[in-house]
């Protein structure tokens, strides 16, 4: 379901977006086209009078740990992205250092509709790429509506993009503006393309 058939007024509204930007030696945001890209959506769940949670990875902190084996919150915090956040969706950005936890929680019950929540990195949890249930279920207790707006993570079956769908009814979940236009654009040019046609394909991994 897109956004305009969604409960949204009054409702704690679960968004994955897809924060993972380069960062610099300071850790500031070096290229916030992500986050530019996912304005659309909270804006729209803002100004529909939502309480807005927002989850994401940024990173790979379980593949790159300190030399003691923990991982390196430092590095890896979505902490770094607040104040671009900030700037880019203007409205002030709550965050809390944890995901899952009774912080979490209680962050996110207090929650008001209009306001925005960053949850810590969902990667700090091993269960994230695992596809944890439990993990992905603990997610979805705390929203209303799950909508998924992270279209560069889309495909991995990770707890917090698509364990965690599974524990909404189909009224209560959805996609954003980012995923819905990415979807029309790749059905355009699969069922009704503009000849001549150029593919372009190609990655870093």
């Amino acid at each position: 379901m897109n956004l305009t058939q969604l409960p949204l007024s009054g409702a704690k509204v679960l968004v994955r977006v897809d924060f993972n930007v380069p960062l610099d030696k300071d850790y500031r945001v070096t290229d916030d086209t992500r986050i530019r890209a996912a304005v659309p959506t909270l804006k729209a769940l803002l100004e529909a009078g939502s309480a807005v949670i927002l989850m994401s990875h940024l990173g790979r902190p379980q593949k790159k740990k300190r030399e003691d084996g923990s991982i390196d919150r430092e590095k890896f915090t979505l902490k770094h992205v607040v104040e671009t956040l900030e700037e880019r969706v203007e409205v002030a950005v709550k965050f809390v250092a944890d995901t899952v936890g009774e912080e979490a929680r209680e962050a996110a019950a207090a929650l008001e509709p209009g306001e925005l929540l960053l949850l810590e990195n969902t990667r700090f949890y091993k269960e994230e790429e695992a596809g944890g249930e439990d993990f992905a279920k603990k997610l979805a207790d705390l929203a209303d509506v799950y909508v998924n707006d992270a279209f560069g993570t889309a495909h991995r079956a990770h707890a917090s993009t698509t364990v965690v769908a599974q524990y909404f009814d189909a009224e209560h979940k959805g996609f954003g503006l980012l995923m819905q236009r990415e979807i029309e654009n790749a059905t355009k040019v699969l069922d009704d393309p503009d000849a001549p046609v150029t593919a372009i394909v190609g990655g870093a991994k």
